[in-house]
């Protein structure tokens, strides 16, 4: 009952889930927040609580509302009484070129991306001074390389970014802030699960932009973030890309 607590955002499914698993497997117990992956979020924490009873919540929360961010900081921190690494792992992402981008846009890419995230840090902050715990963000190699026609999600992982580094400041010595920027971490769910030429033509061009000839798995992330959490205790402020080496081309 001791043991440690991670929330991690956007948990129920791809990166998300294996940052889950992975904690879980090194002892955490474990928060999964999901939005409308409600079912993924349950069967997962059956999962976790079969191998270990009581050790796996959920929380739920739609971050295009304030209150409702509001509301799963409060969740979070009653539901196993602590939180020890905050994982702002939650992110909304489709294109949004220059000349079709709206208002509605602007705000459910900020909200997902960096909006919700600050204020569940602003949140628990107390929290994780008194545990001296930690938050990892997850980023996107992106930010540095912006993707075409994708310009207010470049826009709102660069602005994550900017917190991961200026929160690392304000946050220190008690609380470290770090953030990891993945590459091609699997196959986006179109690439998945579609097979055909062009789709093959597409997956061919992007394994050729990485040196390590091969896309990621999510538990290179996953595996980064523990160390962060739980290694990683003279560094701060960082933001790691973990791309097989595509930013050097």
């Amino acid at each position: 009952m001791n043991s440690k607590v991670v929330l991690v955002t956007g948990a129920a499914k791809r990166i998300g889930a294996s940052i889950v698993r992975t904690f879980h497997a090194n002892g955490y117990r474990v928060l999964i927040h999901a939005r409308s992956s409600k079912n993924e979020a349950i069967a997962l924490r059956s999962e976790l609580n079969k191998i270990q009873k009581n050790s796996a919540g959920t929380v739920y929360a739609d971050f295009d509302s304030h209150i409702e961010t509001q509301k799963l900081s409060i969740a979070a921190l009653d539901h196993f009484g602590r939180i020890d690494v905050l994982i702002n792992n939650a992110s909304m992402f489709y294109p949004s070129p220059l000349l079709e981008a709206s208002p509605d846009d602007w705000s459910n890419l900020f909200n997902s991306n960096v909006k919700a995230a600050f204020f569940l840090s602003q949140a628990l902050t107390p929290e994780l001074k008194k545990r001296k715990g930690s938050i990892i963000n997850i980023v996107d190699a992106h930010v540095d390389k912006p993707l075409r026609n994708h310009a207010l999600y470049n826009m709102a992982k660069s602005a994550l970014k900017s917190m991961t580094k200026t929160l690392s400041l304000e946050m220190a010595p008690h609380v470290r802030v770090n953030g990891i920027s993945p590459g091609a971490i699997l196959w986006p769910e179109a690439l998945e699960q579609e097979s055909n030429d062009k789709i093959n033509q597409q997956k061919a061009e992007i394994l050729d932009s990485i040196p390590m000839n091969r896309i990621g798995s999510a538990e290179d992330i996953s595996n980064l973030a523990y160390f962060f959490a739980e290694k990683g205790q003279y560094i701060t402020g960082q933001v790691i890309k973990v791309d097989g080496g595509r930013a050097l081309g």
